[in-house]
């Protein structure tokens, strides 16, 4: 009979577990977490601090009572593993309401630690009105410190997923908050121009937005507490969210002697294993690898440590069952809007010195004729070479998750962008459009890769030359409302056929529309008409984004 020992619980442990049972009824199971709960919804943490999410009890998946009556597992909460012994296989654990000291044995060990908040030396950061959220207990200071001190104003630190969470749970509340980011912009995932449609939601939520700022001192007041921020702005605050960060839990794995990446994580295997045979790690410890790169990363999902759980539990019992990578598909709601992403970003991209691409698209998230229709904002990066689809970012307040799914699934197959132009999708009009933001995507790259279609981004329009014209082809009653490219000439693309000889030949003209479909119309128009044209990819609502400072 083997024994498996599992430390900790929430996604990948308590995964690990029910796999494990279902796969040997006979195994000895034991779950060690050293806080009160094992698996519990912590992503729905700012959402119950936020009123979404009503009763605390829905946080909670499972009990170890529940946990023992479905899957038989010998579940110790309050229980800390404090070192292990590889040679001798157990571990020394500590019961942290007895303060009993006491040896477990192993035939196999799975280390799914998570990861903690990340505590930069800020003086002062350490205080009675500073809280970061990790699990239950967390929010239940945080919840408790609102009821105590009923704050009028809440600062939170880091405009990552939590950090933005938090800001619209206590924007729900009505508190006024602010939010500090050390970066130029929030939600580091994405690119800068599509942050930028956070930036103005943010804004529009009366959100006090400090972005290339870093808190440097913070310091108690009567009131609350004062921060000092490196814009020579000081805040006074009455609470402060950290959500600077999280890093990997890797002490004990590390006193164990376990190989540690060179990010920081735990070093794993494609099964899962570490640097000892009956040792296996899963979840945000370990340090995975991407799925396009091939190189490691940290990233902190809750699905991927679901899966790594499930394939350490198959390998222990006795299947081959590797962990095809990771490619980092996530979302996040920013009051109205989602945002989300799958793949590599172009920072990344440009970053590794590839070879890419990109286009933009602004559709409908359904009919646009149909009532309740939502402008969708895609990014789509690809390789100009094949139009191999290498990420995806979207922006909007409906089917943003739907969009980055389907983009998620297709990188994780190979496919390209000629691909998406060939996609059948669901088509009803109050569900989507008979042409998808995803087919016109394909359309708009494809047409680039095969160079039917000059393209030209929003960044090159500024330095345009003398031997390049700039025009808008929009209505002009569009103009007025929206304004344009300063040195743009306008010519309606309706009018534009009877118009052309008012356009030089000897120079490249540079198209652009709002969002780009007449700007590709008027392009063909010129090209076929032996005019040196481009088009504005994503428009002129995206060279908004683009140029977008908060």
């Amino acid at each position: 009979m083997k024994k498996l020992v599992i430390v900790g619980g929430v996604a990948g442990g308590a995964s690990a577990a029910a796999r494990a049972r279902r796969l040997d009824e006979q195994a000895e199971i034991v779950l060690l977490e050293r806080g009160e709960h094992i698996s519990f919804a912590n992503c729905g943490l700012p959402y119950h601090i936020g009123g979404d999410i009503e009763q605390r009890d829905a946080l909670l998946l499972q009990t170890p009572a529940s946990f023992k009556a479905r899957f038989n597992v010998d579940v110790r909460v309050h229980n800390e593993v404090l070192s292990i012994d590889s040679a001798a296989q157990r571990v020394t654990i500590l019961n942290r309401v007895t303060g009993q000291r006491y040896q477990e044995s192993y035939d196999a060990l799975i280390l799914s630690p998570g990861a903690a908040p990340v505590v930069p030396p800020i003086p002062g950061l350490q205080n009675p009105r500073t809280f970061s959220l990790r699990n239950l207990p967390d929010m239940d200071k945080i919840l408790t410190a609102i009821e105590q001190h009923q704050p009028k104003h809440a600062t939170v630190v880091g405009g990552g997923f939590i950090g933005l969470e938090m800001v619209e749970a206590l924007h729900q509340r009505g508190i006024q908050v602010s939010l500090v980011e050390m970066a130029d912009q929030v939600m580091a995932p994405v690119d800068p121009e599509m942050a930028n449609m956070l930036h103005q939601e943010l804004v529009d939520h009366d959100v006090d937005l400090h972005l290339a700022t870093a808190l440097q001192r913070v310091e108690e007041t009567p009131q609350g507490l004062r921060l000092q921020l490196s814009n020579d702005k000081v805040l006074e605050t009455e609470l402060m969210i950290s959500a600077i960060g999280v890093k990997p839990e890797v002490s004990l794995a590390a006193n164990a002697g376990l190989t540690i990446g060179e990010l920081g994580g735990i070093q794993v295997d494609a099964q899962m294993r570490t640097s000892d045979p009956h040792i296996f790690a899963v979840g945000d410890a370990v340090e995975e690898i991407d799925l396009l790169t091939g190189q490691p990363a940290l990233i902190p999902l809750a699905g991927p440590a679901n899966r790594q759980g499930r394939i350490a539990a198959n390998v222990i019992f006795g299947q081959d069952s590797r962990y095809n990578r990771t490619q980092g598909t996530a979302i996040c709601r920013v009051f109205s809007l989602a945002v989300a992403n799958t793949g590599l970003n172009e920072k990344r991209l440009a970053q590794l010195g590839w070879d890419y691409d990109k286009v933009y698209v602004h559709g409908a998230s359904h009919a646009s004729y149909f009532p309740g229709a939502h402008p969708v904002s895609l990014k789509l990066l690809f390789s100009p070479k094949d139009g191999k689809l290498l990420g995806a970012q979207a922006v909007g307040k409906d089917g943003i998750d739907k969009r980055i799914d389907v983009l998620a699934v297709a990188i994780r197959a190979g496919m390209t962008v000629f691909d998406l132009t060939e996609m059948e999708l669901t088509y009803a009009p109050p569900f989507g459009s008979a042409k998808d933001v995803l087919n016109q995507a394909g359309f708009v790259a494809s047409n680039r890769v095969t160079g039917e279609t000059a393209l030209v981004h929003s960044q090159a329009l500024d330095d345009a030359g003398d031997d390049q014209l700039l025009l808008d082809v929009r209505n002009p009653g569009e103009l007025s409302r929206t304004g344009t490219i300063a040195g743009a000439i306008n010519i309606p693309v309706d009018q534009l056929r009877e118009r052309l000889a008012e356009l030089p030949k000897d120079k490249t003209i540079l198209v652009f529309c709002q969002v780009g479909l007449r700007g590709h119309v008027a392009t063909k128009l010129l090209t076929n008409s032996g005019f040196q044209a481009k088009n504005l990819t994503g428009g002129y609502k995206t060279y908004q984004a683009v140029n977008a400072r908060f």
